[in-house]
């Protein structure tokens, strides 16, 4: 949090605010009855008295203090004492009373301000304005007032708001004029429930996390769950030797890069280009000294591999000499001279003569350099192994392998197809996976998406834009 930020006490939403609501900002906080628009509210201030000493006022047009101070003791929140510090105040006045207070020099807004140094403040709620102001006009020059004011004690405001299914004409203009908006909503949920979901649609001064998050009312008060978060995989994340996938972005999204050990699928079809994303990932696990073993695909010849590597600066056929990238061809295809002693043929191999293959000339070597220290990671073309060798032996040999594989701290990075290789073959590879990151094309544009990592952080879907420069391609 910097110091232009105000923690509102409801820590994921300090978190999708990335620190908190900007400083003297006059937000909307609007929402159906029953959306705990109140509870936030008093959450706000009650967390800005005691942790953070800025004390604030509660404004409350229909609600006695005394019911306030019962309702929020629920929540372990004791309203009297802060009032007797002087951290906090709840009063109760009509919204024609606060204006023309608010307007007067020297009158009751002013001196109870000063009196307590107040910092916060909450209006429950603005929606009552249409009841004492006749015409849209008035309202609008009140909303303005008031959020001048607001402005000029440098106050950090809350202004609550009710929604309803006919909005009236000057909503758009409220929202407009404000400089935040924060939606609580009641959503249907399977047959029998329903869900909280918090949005940020506005906020002046500071980035924010977009979507919808879910949130309970729990015996605390607000308990909000930034979207795109999953558990936490400690097993995987505990190492700290990851390599960088080269990708800003997705490095952020799954803590700096892949770990040793962990699986990386990568969900893409035919009209999407991952030919850069697969291209960085294995040049940097190269340049960081691993051995890559590498399954060819029916797509994917040497000398597409070496062009690729050419403009990462790097050269492939050095890499394949000094023993550090091997590949596994399904296919009868020639194989240029300095990639012949690198190249493993399982064309006419049956399922059992292939795994016996690999384990004698591939995997047990690959043990052996482990145990002495060597790194290496597998990259799977999963499609068309499953062609080759067909769904079931994918089903019974991939995640045998793969658990194998990462119990040697071997990282894997399968490239698949999920609508390829069907439903229950591609939830098995999933479930097999740590992460899950999945591009695909709609329309004219190409996206990506980190749907699952160890560290139980999602990515929102990023756009995929061509640049000059390595990776050359850049995620906004």
């Amino acid at each position: 949090m910097t110091s232009q930020h105000v923690k509102t006490g409801v820590e994921g939403l300090d978190q999708i605010l990335y620190g908190g609501l900007p400083k003297g900002n006059t937000v909307i906080l609007e929402g159906l009855p029953g959306t705990g628009k109140t509870i936030l509210g008093m959450q706000f201030l009650y967390e800005g008295a005691v942790k953070y000493n800025e004390p604030g006022i509660y404004v409350t047009f229909e609600e006695f203090p005394d019911q306030i101070y019962q309702d929020m003791k629920s929540f372990g929140w004791d309203i009297r004492p802060l009032e007797n510090e002087n951290k906090l105040r709840v009063i109760t006045l009509t919204p024609d009373v606060l204006m023309d207070q608010m307007m007067k020099p020297d009158g009751l807004f002013e001196r109870l301000t000063k009196e307590i140094g107040c910092k916060r403040i909450v209006v429950d709620s603005i929606s009552l304005f249409q009841y004492y102001y006749a015409s849209a006009e008035e309202q609008r020059k009140v909303i303005y007032s008031l959020r001048n004011t607001l402005r000029k004690y440098s106050l950090t405001s809350l202004l609550l708001k009710e929604v309803t299914s006919g909005e009236e004409e000057d909503v758009s203009f409220i929202n407009y004029l404000a400089d935040g908006v924060i939606t609580l909503d009641l959503q249907p949920h399977y047959q029998n429930y329903r869900k909280r979901t918090l949005e940020i649609t506005k906020m002046r001064g500071s980035k924010i996390q977009e979507g919808e998050h879910l949130y309970r009312i729990s015996d605390k008060g607000i308990h909000l769950i930034p979207a795109l978060s999953m558990v936490e995989d400690e097993v995987v994340t505990a190492p700290d030797d990851v390599v960088p996938t080269g990708i800003g972005k997705i490095d952020q999204v799954i803590g700096g890069g892949v770990h040793h050990g962990s699986v990386y699928t990568i969900d893409t079809n035919s009209k999407s280009n991952y030919r850069y994303l697969i291209t960085s990932m294995k040049a940097h696990r190269l340049q960081a000294g691993e051995k890559i073993l590498l399954f060819l695909s029916s797509l994917t010849t040497l000398e597409e591999l070496e062009m690729n590597f050419r403009k990462f600066g790097m050269n492939l056929a050095e890499y394949a000499k000094n023993g550090q990238i091997r590949f596994i061809e399904h296919y009868r295809r020639a194989v240029p001279e300095a990639y012949k002693d690198a190249v493993i043929n399982v064309a006419n191999l049956n399922n059992e003569e292939y795994k016996n293959k690999l384990h004698d000339e591939v995997f047990r070597k690959m043990e052996k350099e482990v145990s002495l220290g060597e790194h290496w990671s597998v990259y799977y073309d999963l499609n068309t192994i499953a062609s080759q060798r067909g769904n079931e032996f994918v089903k019974l040999y991939f995640g045998v392998e793969v658990a194998k594989l990462s119990s040697l701290g071997v990282s894997t990075l399968v490239l698949t197809n999920y609508k390829e290789l069907g439903e229950e073959t591609s939830g098995f590879v999933e479930r097999s996976s740590n992460g899950v990151i999945r591009t695909w094309v709609d329309g004219n544009y190409q996206f990506l998406q980190v749907t699952k990592t160890p560290k139980g952080q999602i990515s929102e879907p990023f756009l995929v834009e061509k640049i000059e420069e390595k990776p050359f391609m850049r995620l906004v």
